[in-house]
């Protein structure tokens, strides 16, 4: 069991509430996600002034092609300014950026400008963003059998050796400690599908500030109830106050 961080390592984040957010200020929902986005930079920030190395933040589900078409275009041009006026920030500020999720529906262009985008900040060290797109837990789970599934198939594994760890190392986050702290906003009280294998041990924060309105006191206090939280990874009480 790794010894817990009084600040997290990893930070997990659902952006829920542009679309309501501007509905209440009658204005379009892509209004929403455009501050949205501003909301991103405040929070890059902050994870830098705090000194956690790592952030993933669920931008747009698997499921979220169910919505307007309007709204999935908008979304989506919205995706491509972002990263064609971001790139060079992150990359100024030592951020490296990976995206995460299935890409193809989104077309050639947003897959050529994300592999540009990830490959022109691959050597920053100051924090690992990690942007899921078109992402679901359950693909992620699925997609890691069967590329597990081809590697036992071809000889180059045996079956026998597949445990947590190596599961892991097939996941899109591999490489990524889980999650220490996970944040949706909005006020809903569930998960959504998003990194359903490494949550698994997470600590969970809601609150009913919609993503627009997450500034550094929530923030904080997100922080504040991570840290007074004890971490037992299935031990006793006892034995994690022994071991500290």
């Amino acid at each position: 069991m790794r010894t817990p961080r009084v600040i997290p390592e990893h930070l997990a984040i659902i952006m829920d509430g542009n679309g309501r957010w501007a509905q209440a200020r009658g204005r379009p929902r892509v209004a929403g996600h455009r501050r949205g986005v501003e909301v991103v930079r405040r929070v890059v920030g902050l994870c830098g002034k705090h000194e956690i190395p790592f952030l993933t933040l669920f931008a747009f589900s698997s499921e979220n092609w169910n919505r307007p078409v309007e709204e999935v275009g908008l979304l989506t041009r919205l995706l491509v300014t972002s990263l064609d006026n971001e790139v060079q920030r992150l990359h100024d500020n030592g951020v490296r950026l990976k995206v995460i999720g299935d890409l193809a529906p989104f077309g050639p262009k947003v897959e050529q400008m994300v592999a540009r985008a990830e490959e022109a900040t691959q050597v920053n060290t100051a924090l690992n963003l990690t942007i899921a797109l078109n992402y679901g837990g359950r693909w992620d789970v699925l997609q890691a059998v069967q590329r597990i599934g081809i590697a036992t198939a071809s000889g180059e594994l045996d079956c026998a050796d597949v445990d947590e760890e190596l599961f892991s190392s097939y996941l899109s986050t591999a490489n990524q400690p889980d999650p220490d702290l996970f944040i949706r906003t909005g006020g809903e009280l569930r998960i959504s599908n998003f990194l359903l294998w490494q949550l698994a041990y997470t600590e969970l924060f809601f609150t009913d500030a919609l993503w627009p309105d997450f500034d550094e006191k929530i923030f904080l206090a997100a922080l504040e109830a991570y840290r007074v939280r004890q971490r037992r990874f299935g031990q006793t009480r006892e034995q994690v106050l022994l071991s500290s």
